[in-house]
């Protein structure tokens, strides 16, 4: 059954049955319009991507495989996140979307409710096997159904300042317990000084470490979501760093302002939680410290755990829109599977890889510039990249997330109760699905 079968059907069927964690109910029902018919004369195919350098990533497809199938693919810079997604919906009503489309993980959910991305698990199934079965699922939602494949991952990390730690005589944290014992051994060493800070404006960093604590914002029963942002996990993520900052053990300052930047050079702020492409913003914020930083795998909750949230990422997706399903497939799995793309991506566009063979080779045989002082950085990355615990994503992030930055905004500047910010954060999003036409389980 085509997805575009199901177009007549309430949203909430729709979307509720894909993402059900566990459930088989569209088990190999997508199919594209021309699945099983041979390939008649060139095909000319179009991709949306903000991905910079993409078009030369391209370029080693249209000269190679692609010339030899005589499929042709024209890149189409575009903007990211909502805007992406808003334009896509627009441009998938009036039937006129693009062959192939760059969307974040969040934003599948959204777009399949939407009857706007297919099904292509008949033609990309053999791609399975590249990837860590937590990157995996975000692609296919929990079900038999293949909704992208994964392109890129943001598996979080611990970052500090390697000679800062040993002038002041801490030890990297294992657990959270002793990131937040070290945050308070620091204050009273060197009261003008922050291990980190709590920012409320880039939403994604809270939810991968919700995500690391087993948070499921998500689910369904039966045809019906459920929303657990105000759950137990999440909860015990919002206390522990709400009280670190109700304590001044943390700094409560927004990221990526002129002043973290300078905190970050000067040593004012001597860590960070991240993901794997921090090594990125720590060149352009904190170009004085290159060198002196070291990366470690995220404290735990418990001594015995060892997982890691996700703090960004994308796929590439074929629309229902698309008239060449099956060719549109086979680009999007070689690109984020052939040695040669993948390479070409790192160079050109500075990912990191949600192959899980890529991880570990051609441009990451050898550290970030910025972490020469660790050569085994790509080989610590991979390892925690395979523990990134699975997602469970919605069909309206955007609103969860806008609602975290203001709520968590005013509670952090105000150093007021995180779990109150919670709440909101909660019956935010499910007025919002309400108002939507969804079927929200109380």
């Amino acid at each position: 059954m085509p997805i575009t079968k199901r177009r007549g059907l309430r949203r909430v069927t729709a979307i509720a049955v894909a993402v059900a964690l566990g459930t088989t109910a569209l088990a190999a029902c997508g199919g594209s319009d021309d699945e099983g018919e041979a390939q008649a004369g060139p095909v000319s195919l179009t991709y949306w991507t903000w991905t910079p350098g993409m078009d030369k990533v391209v370029d080693l497809w249209n000269k190679g495989p692609g010339k030899e199938q005589q499929i042709t693919v024209t890149v189409k810079k575009q903007a990211s996140g909502d805007t992406l997604v808003t334009k896509i919906l627009t441009a998938h009503k009036a039937g006129k979307a693009p062959d192939l489309v760059q969307a974040e993980y969040q934003a599948l959910p959204t777009l399949v409710s939407n009857d706007a991305l297919a099904d292509i698990s008949g033609d990309v199934d053999d791609a399975k096997g590249k990837f860590a079965e937590g990157v995996w699922q975000q692609t296919t939602l929990g079900t038999d159904a293949v909704y992208a494949v994964p392109q890129d991952i943001g598996p979080m990390m611990f970052y500090y300042r390697e000679d800062l730690f040993e002038k002041y005589g801490l030890k990297v944290p294992t657990t959270w317990e002793q990131f937040a014992e070290t945050a308070r051994a620091l204050k009273k060493k060197a009261p003008d000084t922050d291990l980190t800070t709590f920012s409320a404006n880039d939403s994604g960093l809270f939810a991968g470490l919700a995500q690391q604590a087993g948070a499921k914002w998500w689910t369904t029963e039966g045809e019906k979501w459920k929303v657990g942002i105000d759950d137990a996990a999440t909860r015990k993520v919002a206390e522990f760093w709400g009280g670190l900052v109700a304590e001044g053990a943390i700094d409560n300052q927004p990221m990526y302002t002129p002043a973290w930047n300078k905190a970050l050079n000067t040593g004012k702020q001597i860590a960070w939680v991240s993901a794997v492409w921090a090594p990125g913003t720590l060149t352009t914020a904190a170009p004085d410290t290159k060198g002196k930083w070291a990366m470690a795998p995220l404290p735990q909750w418990t001594d015995s755990e060892n997982v890691t949230g996700s703090w960004g990422g994308s796929s590439t997706a074929v629309t229902t829109d698309s008239a060449h399903k099956e060719a549109a497939a086979e680009f999007a799995a070689w690109l984020n599977t052939d040695g040669d793309a993948l390479n070409a991506l790192a160079k050109e566009s500075g990912i990191y890889p949600a192959s899980s063979a890529a991880q570990l080779s051609g441009a990451f045989t050898t550290p970030p510039a910025y972490f020469a002082n660790q050569p085994d950085f790509y080989q610590q990355a991979a390892k925690i990249a395979k523990t990134t615990a699975p997602a469970a994503w919605g069909p309206n992030v955007n609103v969860a997330y806008t609602s975290f930055k203001d709520a968590f905004g005013a509670a952090a500047k105000n150093k007021s109760d995180f779990t109150a910010a919670l709440k909101k954060m909660q019956d935010d999003t499910v007025a919002d699905m309400k108002k939507q036409g969804f079927e929200v389980s109380e």
